[in-house]
């Protein structure tokens, strides 16, 4: 029973977190469009993210000794990775295709599991993986506007493979008799990405007076802060704390396949709060994502006297039934 009440509230937290990052990008583009370099968005977003999180930082300080390599990972390809390579790719490619090629990340997971940690994946995975991909391509619209440039594609893929080490890493070190908390790793974390993007970004050069002013969300005056503290407290603190969480209560693999809502959540917000109205291939897509994420959701880890599952097998399979139990008991907390 604990282990069915650990996966459902692995599920509700993943689906928190990809709500609360879908809502990101409307709330950024009337900031970009009042003036704001999109690089420039991402590095408040992060830096502000990681101010708010800085007593958590302090508290998990240890993790520092414990555990550098796994904090500089999480910075470099969960916060800093995916951002940087996800806006160069829409320099050169429409953003329905970086899009599309980024959630492949669900997919690429499953080949981690399968091929380098050689564990085996259940068909509902695998099938889960296939709808959500199918899906996300019918949400963006990939038939339109299609450029193969090689150097874009490149970059989207090098997003998508960020993606994949957010997933990885948020489920690292679950299983050890001391694992680093989740919310440490992500105050560090962001500090991290937060350094990174400081060099890529150069917020120096930024027209700081935008955010002072007002920006235009579908006809709608609203104060440019606000939707500043929107992505900073909602869209970034509150997305990776239930995304993080969420991977130790599923699995990588299941968690990576709820994520792809994320697009469905940007897309009807943007319909709803920006004007951008769905088409009916794309209110398909998302019922395939929709039904992509619940398949993959049995996919699970089950303990060990269920039976062998995915991600059960082999030598770790008594350490994913232990962390399943550990964390359905409480241990970790958003």
């Amino acid at each position: 029973m604990h282990a069915s009440q650990g996966r459902s509230a692995g599920l509700g937290l993943a689906l928190a977190s990809a709500f609360a990052f879908g809502g990101s990008g409307v709330a950024a583009k009337p900031l970009i469009e009042a003036g704001l370099d999109p690089l420039h968005v991402v590095w408040l977003r992060v830096a502000g993210a990681a101010l708010v999180m800085l007593p958590v930082a302090w508290r998990h300080r240890d993790l520092l000794r414990r555990k550098p390599g796994l904090l500089v990972g999480f910075g470099l390809l969960a916060v800093a990775g995916v951002q940087a390579f996800y806006f160069a790719s829409i320099s050169r490619i429409p953003v329905g295709v970086a899009l599309l090629v980024e959630y492949l990340a669900p997919a690429l997971v499953l080949g981690w599991v399968r091929f380098v940690q050689r564990r085996p994946v259940t068909r509902a995975a695998a099938l889960g993986v296939v709808l959500a991909v199918g899906g996300l391509a019918c949400v963006v619209q990939v038939w339109s506007g299609l450029s193969f440039d090689l150097l874009g594609l490149l970059l989207a893929l090098a997003a998508a493979c960020c993606q994949v080490g957010y997933f990885v890493l948020s489920g690292q070190g679950a299983d050890e008799a001391e694992p680093a908390d989740p919310l440490g790793v992500i105050a560090y974390g962001l500090l991290v990405g937060a350094l990174v993007l400081t060099v890529i970004a150069r917020p120096w050069g930024m027209d700081t007076g935008v955010l002072a002013g007002r920006a235009d969300l579908d006809g709608t005056s609203v104060p440019a802060w606000l939707l500043l503290a929107w992505i900073v407290l909602i869209a970034t603190v509150l997305a990776y704390v239930t995304g993080v969480v969420s991977v130790r209560r599923l699995s990588p693999q299941v968690a990576g396949v709820v994520a792809c809502l994320e697009a469905v959540v940007a897309t009807v917000l943007a319909w709803v709060l920006l004007g951008e109205h769905l088409a009916a291939p794309q209110l398909a897509g998302g019922a395939l994502v929709l039904a992509g994420a619940l398949i993959a959701q049995s996919a699970a880890p089950k303990p060990a006297s269920e039976g062998p599952v995915a991600g059960s097998d082999g030598p770790d399979g008594a350490q994913d039934a232990g962390r399943e139990g550990e964390l359905s008991g409480g241990r970790t907390t958003a």
